[in-house]
């Protein structure tokens, strides 16, 4: 019996986020400086202020005295792990799901290498309106939220009954 080909080939996805991530991290950090001061991009909806975050998603953790940040290395490892080897069970062609789970995967790594190297996140992307601010982010952050927002999405269509019967 002949196996059908994995997912594998779909962590290109993954390098390709931690690539832009990275980058876009490395000219956030030699271009907005000082820390903290708005560059509008969008007057009004969005800015591009460097930030640093010890913590994960909105801070949660950030003033915990530092152990956060090998719980955090940590989890992003399982949690890649965990994706990689969905990734390896699911079929090539099965896009839905590998395209999700490669943004995930390249997310969470994205940010892993922030923590192991400096020992904070960089974010940089700020939208806001009016007095609303939604908390600054990065292209890591992004892959995480519009893969798993993909996975949701697509894992619902799937499990919808069919109306065409």
């Amino acid at each position: 019996m002949q196996s059908k080909p994995n997912a594998l080939p779909w962590l290109l996805v993954s390098v390709l986020v931690i690539l832009l991530d990275q980058l876009s991290k490395w000219w956030a950090l030699t271009t907005l400086q000082p820390a903290g001061v708005p560059h509008p991009v969008i007057p009004g909806f969005l800015n591009w202020t460097l930030a640093f975050n010890t913590g994960a998603a909105f801070s949660f953790l950030a003033q915990s005295g530092g152990w956060q940040r090998w719980f955090f290395v940590g989890l992003a490892v399982v949690i890649s792990v965990a994706l990689i080897i969905w990734l390896a069970r699911t079929a090539r062609r099965e896009w839905r799901t590998a395209l999700p789970l490669a943004m995930v995967i390249g997310g969470a790594l994205g940010n892993l290498i922030d923590r192991l190297h400096a020992s904070q996140v960089t974010d940089f992307i700020q939208v806001y309106y009016h007095d609303w601010y939604y908390p600054t982010f990065n292209v890591a952050d992004s892959g995480i939220c519009v893969g798993a927002v993909l996975l949701i999405f697509f894992g619902l269509r799937q499990s919808a009954p069919n109306k065409a019967s």
